[in-house]
């Protein structure tokens, strides 16, 4: 029988690092050729195109496959499998697919698509790695203690049910193979230390959870885990989400399981920057004021030929410029905003523009 091709499933919550994390590993490929399956959040496919300017050979513009409507288990059948099955049936298929997830998705209903009988002897979960924001689950943000939640739930019934971002956390937790605790450049060793043993014992055995700044880990540790994830399905279930098996009757009972109703994203689009910093600054300040999850985009700066990334979470926003603004590109501004549903969209917006 054929060697399958294995996969690493990248999950996480928004702004934790992933993309990062996925362009310090192509940047190790040395020749290796790795496709990438992206599923964007949002009406901006900003990740795709991060990663199709890093400049590097082993990311090809045609590796690259972006999945850009939200949810990949919702569109397994007419979306993901499809896509799949293209980057297998190349002459010159993929030695490696790594997989980004939205920051909004279950791991665990993706994992669940490698057992559909068209790719089941083809293509394998090498492994799912969960990357985590140290810092922001330090400061409590994306996360919870959960015996002391199930401590007060018993004297409280208005405590049974927790947050979407929890949920999403601990599912997240609950599928990894390996977890990494990014940003720790940002961390005391206190803390990275107590956050590494916290995730050790609400992971199951033989979870890896490692320590990464800027999502810079070497590439062997990342790939060639051979934990065939899919394999072991029961021990990854979600924690507060079932799944069951289902047609397109009963799809959209199956998309409000996610929680996607529970997210709000649109995108804005501005004047070209004549003052990034300045405009950092203010994008702090907005994010601040109406507890914005992430948001994401490029800019043209004024007199500056090269495009410009931004990405921020919570209080930290990073910019760098990624490539030479095309000739008919225009010059401007488009940000996408991602929070929990309810933002102000027309407020946000305002603020952005001031």
């Amino acid at each position: 029988m054929p060697t399958k091709v294995p996969a690493t499933v990248i999950t996480g919550f928004l702004g934790s690092g992933k993309t990062t994390l996925i362009r310090n590993l192509l940047s190790q490929a040395e020749g290796r050729r790795i496709a990438l399956i992206i599923n964007e959040f949002g009406d901006l496919g900003v990740d795709g195109e991060i990663l199709k300017g890093c400049g590097d050979a082993a990311c090809a513009d045609e590796d690259v496959v972006e999945l850009s409507n939200g949810c990949i288990c919702c569109t397994v059948a007419e979306d993901f499998i499809p896509t799949l099955e293209k980057l297998l049936d190349r002459p010159n298929p993929p030695e490696h697919i790594v997989i980004e997830t939205s920051g909004l998705a279950l791991p665990q209903p993706l994992v669940r698509a490698f057992t559909w009988p068209s790719v089941a002897t083809r293509v394998t979960v090498d492994g799912v790695v969960t990357v985590v924001d140290g810092k922001a689950v330090t400061e409590g943000r994306f996360a919870h203690d959960v015996a002391a939640v199930d401590a007060q739930r018993s004297g409280d019934a208005n405590l049974d049910h927790e947050t979407p971002l929890s949920e999403l956390f601990e599912d997240q937790i609950a599928c990894a193979d390996m977890i990494v605790v990014n940003k720790t450049d940002l961390m005391t060793a206190d803390e990275a230390e107590a956050l590494t043993a916290r995730l050790r014992s609400e992971s199951r055995d033989g979870v890896q959870v490692v320590t990464a700044a800027m999502g810079a880990l070497p590439l062997p540790v990342l790939l060639g885990q051979n934990a065939a994830a899919e394999t072991t399905l029961e021990a990854r279930e979600e924690v507060h989400h079932h799944h069951h098996d289902h047609d397109d009757d009963d799809h959209d009972d199956h998309h409000h399981e996610h929680g996607h109703d529970e997210f709000d994203t649109f995108t804005v689009d501005l004047p070209e920057l004549t003052d990034p910093k300045a405009f950092s600054e203010k994008v702090v300040r907005v994010i601040g004021a109406h507890d914005i999850l992430r948001l994401k985009g490029f800019a043209s700066v004024a007199g500056k030929p090269m495009r410009l990334t931004l990405q921020a979470v919570g209080p930290r926003v990073e910019t760098y410029f990624d490539r030479p603004l095309a000739a008919n590109e225009p010059r401007g501004t488009r940000l996408v905003v991602i929070g929990q549903a309810g933002l102000d969209r027309a407020a946000i917006a305002e603020a952005l523009s001031a």
